[in-house]
């Protein structure tokens, strides 16, 4: 259905994450990969959405001049927002450590803002998912940190990983979101885009 309506389109998902590209694949829409490399940084008067949506459409300010009638670029950033700051992707496995303890036994929110670009215009939107922990022991953490090795992952966390399976009690929105794609969105925006 989607395809259908982006026929004449070609999508390229600007992502190295496995988690995203599956999702957009899941939507049964052809699509290309196309890097590049962009210097995360925002600043310190930002707050939740703001982050994200900045992100996202400096991800996308990349392709600017680039792009042909027919492409359609698709950017994404996610974080964990929790106790009023943002919990980004850990350096290392005591960051990691560290970040899940504080999750521990308490909700937070996973925030992501997508951009769509194209040669003429632009638009950018975000969901919010609220995820709440059970008290996880810090052998339970350690045990997550040094098996799945959560360094790409916001928050230090994969929902769809061992942590997720034994540790999140409750969700407010959607899973995929968490996972780093509000799919039910992205596939309504793609259809208005």
């Amino acid at each position: 259905m989607l395809s259908e309506k982006l026929k004449n389109h070609q999508l390229i998902l600007a992502s190295q994450s496995p988690r995203r590209q599956e999702l957009l694949k899941s939507l049964d829409v052809d699509f290309k990969i196309k890097i590049k490399e962009v210097e995360e940084v925002y600043a310190s008067n930002l707050k939740a959405e703001e982050i994200t949506n900045y992100l996202a459409k400096l991800k996308a300010a990349a392709f600017e001049n680039e792009l042909n009638e027919n492409e359609i670029v698709i950017t994404s950033d996610t974080i964990v927002w929790h106790a009023n700051k943002p919990l980004e992707k850990p350096k290392d496995k005591k960051e990691a450590i560290k970040m899940l303890q504080q999750l521990s036994n308490s909700s937070h929110k996973v925030i992501t803002s997508v951009c769509l670009k194209s040669k003429r215009k632009e638009h950018v939107f975000f969901d919010v998912t609220k995820v709440y922990f059970k008290q996880l022991s810090l052998e339970e953490i350690t045990y997550y940190v040094e098996n799945y090795k959560p360094f790409d992952k916001a928050g230090g966390y994969g929902i769809q990983e061992w942590i997720g399976f034994i540790g999140v009690t409750k969700l407010e929105g959607s899973y995929y979101n968490v996972m780093g794609f509000p799919v039910h969105k992205l596939y309504e925006e793609l259809l208005k885009f």
